[in-house]
């Protein structure tokens, strides 16, 4: 087909709870399988895919409702969420609606952590494998432009990313109500990615004695490691690493569960006497949620970081107020993308 209108379907935390978004999660193979299949259905012209631990959402130009229904069947196809599931937590926005959804997105005015710093990287990534791909056509290259533009402008012109403004840092700040001071604490995080590197700054930043950092890959976990004078364990070790730490941060891309409540329980019976503090910002989820229940432990997943992640927002709310009237006038002086 050629031509088509703007459109965006999916679901975020605003809409689905992260048992939800963690089935419709898509990492990197899986969106490319999705592009592919998509640059061959007929009533689809360009498509995008943005999936992160908060939202799952494919941006396209279609031409009619048939072009909405293969957004939602090659969701379903290529996720582990059920039609009838999407169905009840899933959005869709058209033309201009699209577009200002889009917009607020690389602002991070749409993100549980309002000023979050890591959305517009994903965005951007989001947009390069489309061009890769072969989906991304001219007018979602001009949407994708114009809402990196207005993240950009957000960014240097107000300051919604004062405070606490990653999903990490939050994370952070909730083991820090649930202990008090962490000066003395030992801390492990579960995978060297981004968001582990973040979580270690900022743990650091706190007077924390010790950062374990576990991974698949034990170079990779070094690595992070030396960079900030704690040690790597591979995740073989993980049982007796959970025995000895105060807080356990987990933010692997695993497909599935990577800590298990039968293995949580034999570290905890050595001896334990202190409380444990899991979080488990990954989605997928990398903790079994039965951990929860455990004698001594307090598990909280990534929407358990929305209270902390409000609380950090009253003192910016007057900047995501300015924020948004930047977005509207990007939006307004934005070349028509219907």
């Amino acid at each position: 087909m050629t031509g088509g209108r703007l459109i965006v379907l999916g679901l975020s935390h605003r809409t689905a709870r992260v048992e939800q978004r963690e089935k419709a999660a898509l990492d990197e193979a899986a969106a490319v399988k999705m592009l592919r299949g998509l640059r061959s259905a007929p009533a689809v012209a360009e498509a995008a895919v943005l999936s992160t631990c908060n939202r799952t959402e494919i941006f396209a130009v279609v031409g009619d409702a048939a072009g909405e229904a293969a957004l939602a069947c090659a969701l379903v196809a290529h996720s582990a969420i059920s039609a009838d599931e999407l169905a009840a937590a899933r959005y869709v926005q058209r033309e201009e609606r699209a577009a200002r959804h889009l917009f607020r997105v690389a602002a991070s005015l749409d993100s549980m952590v309002i000023g979050e710093s890591e959305i517009q990287g994903q965005v951007r990534a989001a947009r390069d494998l489309a061009r890769r791909e072969g989906t991304l056509g001219p007018l979602l290259e001009q949407a994708f432009a114009q809402a990196l533009q207005t993240g950009r402008r957000v960014r240097a012109q107000t300051r919604v990313a004062a405070g606490a403004v990653s999903v990490s840092s939050v994370a952070v700040d909730l083991a820090r109500a649930a202990l008090g001071d962490l000066r003395g604490r030992r801390a492990l995080l579960i995978g060297a990615g981004q968001a582990a590197e973040a979580t270690a700054r900022a743990l650091l930043g706190q007077g924390l004695a010790e950062v374990v950092v576990a991974n698949r890959t034990p170079a990779t976990a070094g690595r992070l490691a030396q960079r900030f004078g704690g040690r790597a364990a591979g995740l073989e070790a993980l049982v007796d690493e959970v025995a000895d730490v105060d807080v356990v941060i987990s933010s692997t891309d695993a497909a599935g569960t990577i800590l298990d409540a039968e293995s949580f329980g034999r570290a905890l019976r050595r001896a334990r006497r202190r409380p444990l503090v899991v979080i488990d910002i990954a989605v997928p989820r990398d903790v079994d949620p039965r951990v929860g229940a455990l004698p001594g432990v307090r598990l909280h997943n990534i929407d358990d970081l929305r209270r902390v992640a409000e609380a950090n927002l009253n003192g910016r709310r007057l900047e995501a107020v300015k924020a948004e009237a930047i977005v509207a006038a990007e939006l307004a002086r934005a070349a028509p993308v219907t």
